[in-house]
């Protein structure tokens, strides 16, 4: 918790238990949650806390680099709280969102450089697929 609050001061804001609540919540997810997840699981330790609360929080957290929002093809954003550039694969079955952890794949803006006109700052790679486990059930209706 002291980690959040240094954190969130060093970026100029204000440390209050619903910024802590939010940015703890994506610090320890590996869903990519989006903002209406993120309230319906914090609305119960967080009774004060609304929706657009967490709206305006997610985007202050965004314009200060505390968080990446992505645009997974859904009706809204999810959010990450690596910011770094990574890809993601999203399953179009359950709608699942993970983080892809393959180094040849990560920073791909950095192999293709030369051959562009047009400096990258960062990529949003997601690639779309079915998961293991829709897969396996999908498997299983069909035996």
């Amino acid at each position: 918790m002291k980690e959040t609050a240094q954190k969130l001061r060093e970026k100029g804001l204000k440390v209050t238990p619903q910024r802590i609540a939010v940015y703890n919540m994506l610090l320890h997810s590996h869903e990519h949650p989006n903002a209406e997840t993120i309230y319906r699981t914090l609305e119960e330790t967080n009774p004060t806390m609304s929706l657009a609360t967490v709206y305006k929080t997610l985007d202050n957290f965004k314009h200060l680099g505390l968080v990446q929002e992505l645009n997974v093809g859904e009706a809204s954003s999810r959010y990450d709280a690596t910011v770094t550039c990574h890809p993601h694969t999203v399953c179009t079955c359950c709608g699942k969102v993970e983080d892809l952890d393959i180094p040849e794949l990560t920073n791909l803006h950095t192999a293709v450089a030369d051959k562009l006109d047009f400096e990258v700052e960062c990529e949003q790679l997601i690639l779309y697929g079915k998961c293991s486990a829709c897969l396996q059930l999908e498997r299983q209706q069909i035996s």
